[in-house]
């Protein structure tokens, strides 16, 4: 399996990543973007990639991709770590499978955690996906109270930071 080793810091968890990126989400920054930054010291470190580029990496996949509740922010975080951890930088088909066996591998386990799906609208139970405004929503007490938008971005961390310690 192509892959890269990544070196983690002392002290790693998962649930630690998790909080973290729950953390990031209930300081607004959307979904994908949450999960990411929950990596970004480990990536700046290797050299990988630095904080502000997966903050504008992520910037549009909030909310289903736009809030167009399609695939969910943060399994497309994880999606784009998948490229970190087993990188299909060139054309060889067997850094594609490895990187395309990581992010199934990833999806079943979100789907696993999050209700059986990787779809933003039916995360949160909405009887029909539409597009809505490009505004994002108000963060208030009432937001986070119907969303379970904060777990599922702790649980997609998560399951990042198991990869990185596999790999």
């Amino acid at each position: 399996m192509a892959s890269k080793v990544i070196k983690l810091p002392e002290g790693f968890s998962p649930e630690g990543r998790g909080d973290l990126a729950k953390s990031f989400f209930l300081q607004g920054y959307n979904c994908c973007q949450a999960v990411l930054l929950a990596f970004a010291d480990i990536l700046e470190a290797d050299g990988s990639c630095d904080r502000k580029t997966l903050a504008i990496l992520g910037s549009g996949f909030g909310g289903g991709m736009a809030r167009m509740r399609e695939v969910c922010g943060s399994f497309s975080a994880c999606v784009v770590m998948a490229g970190f951890i087993s990188p299909a930088d060139d054309a060889e088909k067997e850094k594609r499978a490895a990187n395309y066996a990581l992010v199934q591998d990833m999806a079943e386990e979100f789907k696993s955690l999050n209700g059986g799906s990787i779809v933003c609208g039916e995360l949160l139970g909405l009887k029909e996906r539409r597009m809505e405004s490009p505004v994002p929503s108000e963060r208030t007490p009432g937001y986070y109270a119907k969303r379970p938008c904060p777990e599922i971005i702790r649980n997609a961390a998560i399951i990042v930071a198991r990869r990185l310690e596999s790999y």
